[in-house]
């Protein structure tokens, strides 16, 4: 048995017609969309179940009686504490993510957006449009050339290692600050560990992409936008609780720093929210990872592993939890966006 509780998502949204036919083939299919599944339905299930695609909350009394399940996937992307991944470890149950499904999409956009901040491409458009364009060297006064310049990472995991080599073409040194790895698999990678110090003082371009957790909320903050270089670039491209956010937007309104960011503390963002009128800021909705190719990917990678983990074998495509780190961290969930 197959039990599907994927709110936020939908069947539809992450399986196209043949993945979905590949599912079906893996057991009978006992699904629950409308919203969270309810207690009573999860109770009645789960024993039986082999597969949980969802969200569900599965403190240990509850695993404790899901004698036939191999494996649980958090399709929204992210590890959620409300999971007893030690108790799942000790009974042999696969706990994993498909967070890789949105590492392309978002590196894509952040290399995007890294450009159009150093060569002001949004902002002049703005300014044509205004009749208040500059031209040639005029129009280029805060303009840097991209290529050649140092870039920081501020966490190293799936969007890092995604957009590291989309860096390659441009010859750019890239630094990477991410006390969760070792040195060695970071050189692996063809970029030097450094401190966030250094990342944040001695980079140009600067890209956050770590990992909220209960450790790290709001590191970034006065402290350390101070560090940054005026004239440099700071993109935030993971999740908004690692900033101080009010710190972040009062930096890039006094002129600091120009900026991007994806993610905001509150989604949707409020129609008067001062952010919308700051200058110097690149705003998106929250956009980057949400292609229709990244949700399907979301199915393709739960298929392909279900059906592996059914064989006896190791999941390949998803992100496997760690017992010590996942129930660390702590992303907003899709639904309170």
């Amino acid at each position: 048995m197959i039990l599907i509780d994927p709110l936020p998502r939908t069947l539809s949204l992450i399986c196209d017609d043949d993945t979905t036919a590949r599912l079906r083939k893996l057991g009978e299919l006992v699904v629950h969309e409308s919203n969270r599944m309810p207690d009573a339905m999860v109770d009645e299930y789960l024993p039986q179940a082999s597969i949980l695609i969802g969200q569900t909350d599965l403190p240990a009394e509850r695993l404790e009686r899901a004698g036939k399940l191999r494996a649980v996937f958090n399709v929204e992307g992210n590890f959620r504490p409300n999971v007893d991944y030690a108790c799942c470890a000790a009974r042999g149950i696969e706990v994993l993510s498909v967070g890789p499904a949105f590492a392309q999409p978002v590196a894509e956009a952040a290399l995007g957006m890294a450009i159009d901040l150093a060569r002001g491409i949004t902002r002049a458009d703005r300014d044509f449009r205004a009749g208040r364009e500059g031209y040639e060297l005029a129009g280029n006064s805060e303009s840097f050339l991209f290529s050649g310049s140092t870039v920081g990472l501020i966490g190293f995991g799936d969007l890092g290692r995604a957009f590291r080599p989309l860096l390659a073409p441009f010859r750019c040194p890239v630094k990477v600050y991410d006390p969760w790895l070792s040195d060695r698999t970071i050189r692996a990678h063809d970029a030097e560990p450094a401190s966030l110090d250094e990342v944040l003082s001695s980079c140009r371009v600067i890209v956050v992409m770590a990992t909220v957790t209960s450790d790290n909320a709001g590191f970034l903050g006065r402290r350390e936008f101070d560090l940054i270089r005026p004239g440099s670039v700071f993109l935030l491209m993971s999740r908004a609780a690692i900033v101080d956010f009010p710190a972040f937007l009062d930096a890039v309104g006094a002129g600091r720093f120009r900026a991007a960011t994806d993610v905001f503390p509150v989604e949707p963002v409020a129609a008067d929210d001062p952010v919308r009128g700051i200058d110097g800021l690149l705003l998106s909705a929250h956009r980057t990872g949400g292609l229709r190719e990244a949700f399907y990917e979301i199915g393709r990678m739960v298929v392909s592993d279900a059906e592996l983990v059914l064989r006896g074998l190791p999941p390949q495509s998803c992100k496997r939890a760690h017992p010590a780190l996942a129930g660390r961290q702590r992303s907003m969930p899709v639904e309170q966006r």
